[in-house]
Order: structure tokens, then sequence, then C-alpha cells
């Protein structure tokens, strides 16, 4: 068993890389395998060239760490991603992510009656955001984004069915215990 955890947050001292610490941590200590892709880290390019762009139809990517993140994928069998909410969705870099390297014939095949997700062996995934807003109102009054598109569209897509999201919601006004707290019971 396997672990994969992708991050996207650019910076070192935020609350999205103390998560990410507190679970390697528990990973490490635990002595479960995992592996991390931090994109800001990798340097990872989201936005398509026209040349990548030509070759996106026949499922082929130009760029090497497209491969590497694909290994990843390939050799995992939970999920767990990490990024703040902004603009009430996934960073650019993430959706890049999902852009370069949810291929077709990696990700999904094509099929009379829609897409076929190929990541299926992907049994578990676990979402953990952090917002400014309260989840309650980036659910009811901002199109839910997380549950809508991400879980239901882009990763069942993708063949990943068993999704869980965690949000640490008015990340701004949180005291430093709060935070803590959250760390601390924070169970993927």
């Amino acid at each position: 068993m396997k672990k994969g955890i992708i991050i996207a947050h650019p910076w070192k001292e935020s609350f999205n890389h103390a998560i990410l610490q507190a679970l390697k941590e528990g990973f490490t200590e635990g002595q479960v395998n995992f592996e991390v892709i931090d994109l800001h880290a990798d340097d990872f390019n989201p936005v398509y060239t026209a040349k990548e762009l030509s070759k996106y139809k026949d499922g082929v990517a130009l760029d090497p760490i497209v491969f590497k993140y694909q290994e990843t994928l390939k050799n995992i069998d939970e999920l767990i991603i990490i990024f703040p909410i902004w603009w009430y969705s996934v960073p650019a870099i993430l959706k890049g992510f999902f852009d370069k390297v949810m291929l077709k014939g990696f990700s999904y095949e094509e099929s009379p009656s829609g897409l076929k997700g190929k990541l299926s062996h992907i049994r578990k995934t676990t979402i953990i955001t952090t917002s400014e807003g309260p989840t309650w109102y980036i659910k009811l009054f901002k199109g839910n984004f997380i549950n809508g598109v991400f879980k239901k569209g882009i990763l069942r897509d993708i063949g990943i069915k068993n999704t869980k999201w965690i949000n640490f919601s008015n990340i701004k006004s949180s005291t430093k215990e709060k935070r803590e707290k959250f760390l601390k019971e924070l169970n993927v």
C-alpha cells in the first residue's frame, strides 16, 4: 500500500504545507509508504504550449515531468490532494496538473457511452483544502466546485470514486490553537 500526496501551494510557510508536514510525520512514524508531488517545488508548468496541445488528442506529453507524475499515480492506491480554495476553485497549477497529466490512454479511455476512467486502482482519495470563507458558504452560495466539478466530474471521469473532502475554513481568522487541533485530529 502506497499513498501519493499532491500539494499545490507556493508558500512553504502556509497552513497547506503545515498539513503536508503533519501527514508526512504521521506516515513516517506509522511506517506508511508515501510519495509527495509538490507542484511548485518541481517548477511544474501548468500552461500548455501550442506544440504540447497539438499532441493532447493523441494522449502524448512532451514535458518529462508528466511521465514522473504518471508513474507515481500508477503506483499508489490512495491519493491525498492538498490545496487552497482560490476563487471558489482549485489553483491554476492544480488545474494544469489535471490538464497535462490526466491524458487519454493513461487516466481514461473514450467509449460510445462516455469516458471510462483508468485510475480505479486508487481506492481512496482525500481532498484537504483551506479557505477564507466558511465551508457552508462555499457549498451553498458559490457552486460547491469541490463536490460538483472536482469530485463528481474530474476525479470520477478518471476512475477515482471513493473521495472525501475536508476543508479548514476561515483560515485568516483562525487561531493557532484551532490550526493545531485540526492538524492533530487529521486522520487520512
